[in-house]
């Protein structure tokens, strides 16, 4: 049975309070319970995570090894930042999703640069919510997986 692990970065949980004309209504809470009632129904495994700290990322990526299937990460502000979440995404070997709510390139500039796109398999922004479900689709997609 494939696993997919969904971590969520920095302020992530603060969606729903968080800037809802930007990120939504929607709460971080409400997220894992719609991805796991998705991963129910296609009958796969889910850890899902948030930490507002690299390092407990970094960790939980290099956990992912030989445990997940796969990797979505929704990594905030991590995404315009962070080389050694791109060198930990790439030194584990597993196919990875980059994902955001908002639509990064229809922000501010800043936002348009990613350290996690060059070690991902794609990227899926501005659908919010339903960002996530259509994340693990392509994963699932990708693994060959038709449950």
């Amino acid at each position: 049975m494939p696993s997919l692990l969904i971590l969520n970065g920095p302020n992530l949980n603060l969606l729903g309070t968080r800037q809802p004309e930007v990120y939504g209504k929607v709460t971080l809470a409400e997220i894992e319970t719609m991805c796991r009632v998705h991963a129910d129904a296609r009958g796969v495994e889910l850890a899902f995570e948030q930490s507002n700290h690299e390092g407990v990322l970094l960790d939980l990526i290099h956990a992912a090894r030989g445990a997940h299937s796969a990797l979505i990460i929704n990594a905030g502000a991590f995404t315009h930042s962070s080389i050694a979440l791109m060198d930990a995404i790439g030194s584990v070997e597993i196919p990875a999703i980059e994902l955001h709510l908002s639509n990064v390139h229809a922000r501010e500039a800043f936002r348009h640069t990613s350290f996690i796109a060059p070690v991902a398999l794609g990227l899926i922004c501005g659908f919010g919510a339903r960002g996530y479900t259509l994340a693990m689709d392509a994963a699932l997609s990708h693994l060959g997986h038709n449950g």
